[in-house]
């Protein structure tokens, strides 16, 4: 029973990073699979790293980590999609050759997996204080999940996005910022 419940938290875990995936996919001009392959490695990569991290660090840091990891991540997607929102806003009236498009670099992968990963910390901190599974198979686990989802969602994405064209960055900025929002709210209200 406790390999399931694993599974499902490694599932809730990684739906932020595959909802990202899919705006990634949806609206970066240099898409593609190995683009996608990359930023999965980079997810879960984080998602492996972060439950670890938590469980090394254990309940004596919990407090203090509780205080502002939601603030971090809802930060980092904030910036991110508020400035495809607003790229997307300044170009709305130019012809779609003129528009400058989105990339995708290292940095703005780096700062997804952070924000995407935060909360898997603190799952690592619940696992410390007692778990019958072993902390490097609830890692890989968890990680391997959040290499998966994400994989399949940046496909998904560019799909989607051969539809929507240079339109896309609003959408994707927008469902950065409510993946962000929801992260936020989440902590707050729990």
């Amino acid at each position: 029973m406790e390999y399931v419940a694993l599974i499902l938290v490694a599932i809730s875990l990684a739906l932020d990073a595959f909802a990202v995936s899919i705006t990634n996919g949806m609206t970066a001009k240099n898409f593609n699979k190995k683009t996608a392959v990359a930023a999965a490695l980079c997810y879960g990569g984080f998602q492996f790293l972060m439950p670890l991290i938590g469980w090394l660090l254990g309940k004596s840091v919990e407090k203090y980590i509780a205080r502002f990891d939601h603030w971090i991540a809802f930060g980092l997607l904030l910036i991110i999609g508020g400035k495809m929102v607003f790229d997307v806003i300044r170009d709305w009236n130019k012809p779609e050759e003129e528009i400058k498009p989105f990339i995708l670099t290292p940095g703005k992968v780096i700062l997804q997996g952070i924000a995407t990963s935060i909360d898997a910390l603190a799952v690592g901190i619940s696992l410390s204080a007692g778990s019958s599974i072993s902390i490097w198979i609830s890692c890989a686990v968890i990680g391997g999940v959040a290499f998966v989802l994400p994989l399949f969602g940046g496909m998904v994405g560019q799909k989607i996005g051969k539809f929507f064209r240079t339109k896309a960055g609003l959408v994707g900025g927008l469902v950065l910022i409510a993946i962000g929002v929801k992260i936020l709210l989440e902590h707050l209200l729990a």
